[in-house]
């Protein structure tokens, strides 16, 4: 199957190209088919090839393709070229498998939208950008599929651009995506100048030859490469373009944050583990962003109102777990947490989804409630991603996020006030998404009697993926179980092994020290037990007695409103980076090119042309007069040297 690698991204872009050019051409049901069927057999093919990899032996588990060559320039060559490794294979299965249920999901929700040709080749294309970026076998080609999510993000995020709010959260995800990648290019540059070339495994062999560890050049390199990854993973201080992002349609939401873009930086840093080793000042800063994200985000999501909002901050939090587990050298726990968190976090979205389907297009959760007995199926799947994202054992978030917070405590790069926080965190969690189960499903009733009476289940092309990915968000977890169960093997730590530091998974040994059987056990039930007794809280204040939630939000009202409103991030964005821009902006238009280039060419030109129209005035036509000016010039010049 080796040789039939490039399909994996080449179906979705073949769906892309179908659909784009024949664009308001096709029925509805071919449309939805061609895009469907290009990532599922892109899954199929995933899938093949997956178990082609597995068969080899752990230190060869590597398959190569060249397709051309894309950049030949001296001695510098950049290929048109996929790598499969077991990192690149887990990424993949989540990118089209976790794609492929979202666009089946989307047949149904997108039904009645009169885009729902231009949705789907968005939809396809975007897949075939983020499939293009984990397969690429040097850091050019990388630079194309994430340049390619960060365009597919700009147009589905503003997919009903019509909308003003739409258009612009479609444009800031676009302009602070910019930010991040310039790091990114500057880290990329650097690493072309020290090493001469941009593929991944040569960049990796020769790293610890060229950099010195340590040093001020590989800690440059690591932080501007995680600049780019901030943007694209939503991290302090680029996060503030993914919650508005929920303007887009909802399945975009799910793969936007499930399966493709925000996933794009976790990958990055797991796939360049080799330089960030290098560089311990540089992890821990990663380590810092990424605990202190997590917690910000989980604040955030404690008072938002918007069913979307809510799960937005929630995922820029999740995000900030990934990011903590790199910085402390657990690069394979963040990518397991990677893969669960895909699996319940699609999860939710769509269930969202269903739930605004149901709503009538409503998403404030103060108007819903009591909607169990209605949307049975929703309810079910959308409580079992609710107890992984929040730990509980026995679901998928537990093993990932409990591997986590161990691993920040137990690393020699971690530290108890990251498991202190990281535990905090999970806590806030649990709360703010059990509040968000108690105010949605639960209680009396709260929307209007038009909506009421419209209340419905979501159709079966909405219900079955929420199904399939309710079993995922269950079972996915099961893979990596901690040793610390009967000595369990865990299988993802095995798989991900030859991948880390060059294949010998010295990152791995380096992150593993320190701890034992007892205290991982004692830190494990105290993180449980916080996690319960949030979920508690929040059954007691939004579905027991919902009075107590109102006179705490009475009592706190100045902390409830700063949170609301996002601790003001936006408006600080807005007054000390965005406007003073747009007035220097404004001063170099108005000021320096109108009044100072433009007057002083405008200015030259009317001078010139002042001074022509009175020469045209000595040009009369008349012989007499032009004799009469030779006559003087000759009697000026015969008396300047007669009598000179």
């Amino acid at each position: 199957m080796s040789e039939y690698l490039f399909l994996v991204p080449l179906l979705p872009f073949i769906g892309f190209l179908i659909n784009g050019l024949l664009l308001g051409r096709l029925p509805r049901p071919v449309v939805s088919f061609i895009a469907c069927a290009s990532v599922g057999l892109s899954f199929v093919i995933a899938l093949l090839l997956f178990f082609d990899l597995k068969a080899m032996p752990a230190d060869m588990r590597l398959i190569e393709q060249t397709l051309f060559t894309w950049i030949p320039a001296g001695s510098f060559h950049a290929n048109i070229a996929y790598m499969l490794d077991p990192l690149s294979a887990v990424m993949i299965l989540v990118v089209s498998g976790v794609g492929f249920v979202i666009h089946i999901y989307s047949v149904g929700y997108m039904h009645h939208d009169p885009c729902f040709g231009r949705y789907f080749t968005y939809m396809n294309l975007f897949t075939f950008a983020m499939l293009t970026l984990v397969l690429a076998d040097n850091f050019l080609l990388m630079f194309v599929g994430w340049e390619g999510v960060g365009l597919c993000s700009y147009l589905l995020i503003g997919f009903w651009y019509e909308k003003k709010s739409a258009a612009d959260a479609g444009k800031k995800a676009f302009i602070v995506n910019r930010i991040g990648d310039f790091g990114f290019l500057i880290g990329m540059f650097i690493i072309f100048w020290q090493i001469g070339s941009l593929d991944f495994q040569t960049v990796m062999a020769e790293a610890p030859h060229v950099f010195i560890a340590g040093g001020g050049l590989i800690t440059a390199v690591c932080l501007l490469l995680f600049m780019g990854a901030t943007g694209k993973s939503a991290q302090i201080p680029l996060f503030v373009w993914l919650p508005d992002a929920m303007e887009g349609p909802t399945p975009v939401s799910a793969l936007i944050h499930a399966a493709t873009m925000v996933t794009a930086g976790v990958y990055m840093i797991v796939r360049t583990n080799v330089l960030y080793m290098m560089a311990p000042d540089a992890m821990l800063v990663v380590a810092i962003i990424g605990v202190a994200t997590a917690f910000f985000a989980a604040t955030i999501g404690l008072a938002q109102n918007d069913i979307k909002r809510v799960l937005a901050y929630s995922t820029v939090s999740q995000l900030g777990y990934m990011f903590l587990a790199c910085g402390v050298g657990a690069f394979t726990a963040g990518i397991f947490h990677l893969m669960t968190h895909a699996f319940f976090k699609a999860l939710l979205f769509l269930g969202a989804g269903s739930v605004i389907h149901g709503m009538s297009n409503e998403q404030d959760m103060r108007y819903m409630g009591g909607l169990k007995k209605y949307m049975p199926i929703t309810f079910w799947t959308m409580l079992i991603a609710t107890l992984a994202i929040s730990g509980i054992p026995g679901f998928s978030g537990f093993f990932s996020k409990d591997e986590i917070l161990w691993k920040s405590f137990s690393s020699q790069f971690g530290h108890p006030v990251f498991w202190v926080l990281g535990v905090i965190t999970a806590g806030l969690t649990a709360f703010y998404m059990f509040r968000l189960i108690n105010m949605t499903f639960f209680g009396k009733g709260r929307m209007d009697d038009k909506t009421r009476k419209h209340l419905h289940e979501a159709p079966r092309s909405m219900t079955v993926p929420l199904i399939v990915l309710a079993v995922l968000s269950v079972v996915g977890g099961y893979v990596g179980l901690p040793h610390v169960f009967f000595g369990a093997t865990n299988y993802f730590e095995h798989w991900m092994a030859p991948v880390l530091s060059g294949g010998q998974a010295a990152s791995h040994a380096l992150a593993s020290g320190g701890g034992d059987t007892g205290t991982e056990l004692g830190l494990m039930a105290a993180s449980v037990l916080l996690v319960l007794i949030a979920i508690y809280f929040a059954y007691l204040l939004y579905n027991k007695s919902p009075e107590r939630a109102t006179s705490l939000r009475e009592k706190l009202s100045g902390m409830h409103k700063m949170i609301v409103n996002k601790y003001y991030v936006d408006e600080i964005y807005g007054a000390t980076i965005v406007r003073p821009l747009v007035y220097f902006s404004l001063f170099l238009w108005k000021v320096v090119d109108v009044v100072v280039i433009d007057g002083f060419i405008n200015g030259l030109a009317g001078a010139y042309s002042d001074v022509s129209g009175y020469l045209r005035t000595s040009q009369t036509g008349r012989v007499r007069s032009y004799a009469t000016v030779f006559v003087v010039g000759v009697v000026i010049v015969t008396a300047y040297f007669l009598f000179g």
